[in-house]
């Protein structure tokens, strides 16, 4: 029979070696899980999304107790979600003012005081265009521009390599 003798350094090393990949298989198991729900929930809103015409008056992110939505979406929504900020749209459906939640991307292409034309589940905006003239190009960041800026440096490096290559050759 072989023995080990590995001390105590060696055995704790195991132990948290033996830790973490029992959590890295509980993380994965759960986001799984957390994946299939989550498309299921996407399925659900899709089906029961309805074609919705509305002025935007103001849009901003704002906590979920300040965007003045009512009290049950405040007693559905996690604990931990309550503190973070949303992006919020106040709109004006027909001569009603309401508050809606919208998705990040929808979020950056609306525009205050502008007519949309919008799929909307039940307060939550899953998609817009506008109703006169084309959607405005979303302004870049900083980090969006360097990674643009990075690639087309990569593909001129690998332009020039070709080149160095087919002269070589």
């Amino acid at each position: 029979m072989i023995t080990l003798d590995l001390g105590t350094l060696g055995t704790v090393a195991l132990i948290i070696l033996a830790i973490l990949i029992v959590a890295i298989i509980v993380l994965y198991i759960l986001g799984k899980k957390a994946e299939k729900k989550q498309a299921e929930q996407k399925e659900l809103m899709e089906q029961s999304s309805q074609t919705m015409s509305f002025y935007v008056i103001d849009k901003k992110r704002v906590k979920l107790k300040e965007a003045g939505l009512p009290k049950i979406v405040l007693e559905q929504t996690p604990k931990y979600l309550r503190r973070a900020k949303l992006p919020i749209i106040k709109v004006k459906v027909g001569p009603r003012v309401m508050s809606l939640v919208c998705e990040e991307e929808v979020f950056k292409t609306i525009l205050p005081k502008q007519e949309v034309k919008a799929q909307v589940s039940g307060i939550y905006v899953t998609s817009a265009r506008r109703i006169r003239g084309p959607l405005p190009e979303p302004k870049k960041t900083k980090k969006e521009l360097r990674a643009e800026k990075k690639a087309q440096k990569a593909k001129e490096k690998e332009k020039a390599m070709k080149a160095k290559q087919k002269a070589s050759k």
